[in-house]
């Protein structure tokens, strides 16, 4: 899962041009890309994945986008899809696509928290 710097740099700088408090976390040869506290992206390989959930996903398997499978091909399918590579060169598109990450996110945050008040 390795990601060149000037990848990692790139999408940095496109993301925080269009989402706030953008940061990147290297984790497992990969980077973790964040809002705040909200975990909404990976970078592998030097694709860009989305996080995505039921009222998304759709939008990227229309488009023939693949998941996230940090274990090959066969593995496990991740709550992760690749980003389209013109994305990243269309502000409008990427803000509107970044955001719906994010809010997935957040949904998934508040998920996880009320499962721990139980």
């Amino acid at each position: 899962m390795p990601v060149s710097p000037s990848f990692r740099a790139f999408v940095l700088e496109q993301l925080g041009r269009v989402v706030h408090g953008i940061r990147g976390r290297s984790m497992f040869g990969g980077v973790g890309i964040y809002s705040g506290d909200l975990f909404f992206a990976l970078i592998a390989d030097d694709t860009l994945y989305f996080k995505v959930d039921d009222s998304t996903r759709g939008d990227f398997q229309v488009q023939g986008l693949a998941p996230f499978r940090p274990y090959g091909p066969e593995g496990e399918e991740m709550q992760y899809y690749s980003v389209p590579a013109e994305l990243l060169e269309d502000a409008d598109a990427l803000k509107e696509w970044a955001e719906k990450a994010v809010e997935v996110a957040r949904r998934a945050k508040r998920r996880s928290a009320r499962q721990g008040r139980r």
